[in-house]
């Protein structure tokens, strides 16, 4: 028989709720808050510890539970909660009855480990709306980039709207966060060709080599990328618009010339 909170007003359903909103709480307490079976299990598939699990027993498929229960490592708390306590802490209307509390990882550069000698790497600066950086990380999961870096992000990784967003792909994504000069270290560092997304100075993407060590880098819609950044490139890169517009959203960029790159790199196999 599990714990049982039925009261959408008991303090520690508070307490979640307050995880769930601030990015203050989840730094602080170094958890956050996962909702939906595929997102919980890739979490544990990340190396994720799970502490908590809430369910709503009227919901969830036993049989599933138990199975996610087995891949994850024990202790892990499980509390039964009513469908009022879990409308509280849930983003989604179509729902699962499952959420979990895990604890958050060191996003920092130096927990990088690179998988390739040739890495492809995708770094988004200042990124500042979750669902254009979950589709971000779909994006980069999709076409298998080794590496994802976020530079001066405007909200933490672990913000519920990201995980929802990237489908979970943010928990099994190499992925690390810094400031822009952190990064152009990094990148230089290891000897990486720094492509940016840029107006000034750029040449067409596709007509750039990608099939050594590179970073593909975008910047925000409204500002593109800093000074910063166009001083340290290899290369600046341009899509060209054959339309009215002269732009298109951060994370339909950013699958163009990721795609291009691992297009190159499969010729080259």
């Amino acid at each position: 028989m599990y714990k049982q909170i039925t009261s959408p007003q008991n303090s520690y359903i508070k307490e979640l709720v307050q995880l769930k909103e601030k990015s203050r709480i989840r730094k602080n307490t170094q958890t956050f808050l996962i909702e939906g079976l595929r997102e919980i299990s890739l979490a544990i598939q990340g190396g994720y510890k799970i502490q908590t699990i809430l369910v709503v027993i009227s919901i969830i498929n036993e049989e599933k539970l138990e199975s996610l229960l087995k891949k994850a490592n024990p202790p892990i708390d499980i509390i039964e909660i009513s469908k009022e306590v879990y409308n509280k802490l849930a983003l989604r209307e179509s729902t699962e009855g499952i959420l979990a509390i895990a604890k958050s990882k060191d996003l920092s550069l130096k927990n990088i480990n690179f998988n390739s000698e040739n890495p492809l790497i995708l770094v988004a600066e200042a990124p500042e709306k979750p669902g254009n950086i979950g589709a971000l990380l779909r994006s980069a999961d999709a076409a298998g980039v080794d590496i994802i870096l976020i530079a001066n992000p405007k909200t933490d990784i672990y913000n519920p709207n990201i995980i929802r967003s990237s489908v979970g792909c943010v928990f099994t994504t190499n992925i690390a966060t810094g400031t822009t000069s952190e990064i152009i270290s990094f990148l230089k560092e290891n000897n990486i060709n720094m492509y940016g997304a840029a107006l000034t100075a750029s040449v067409e993407y596709q007509t750039i080599d990608y099939s050594l060590p590179s970073a593909i880098i975008v910047g925000t819609e409204a500002t593109g990328l800093s000074d910063e950044w166009l001083q340290n490139t290899t290369q600046n890169i341009i899509i060209p618009m054959r339309g009215a517009i002269d732009s298109m959203n951060v994370s339909v960029s950013a699958a163009i010339l990721i795609f291009e790159a691992v297009r190159q790199r499969q010729l080259k196999i």
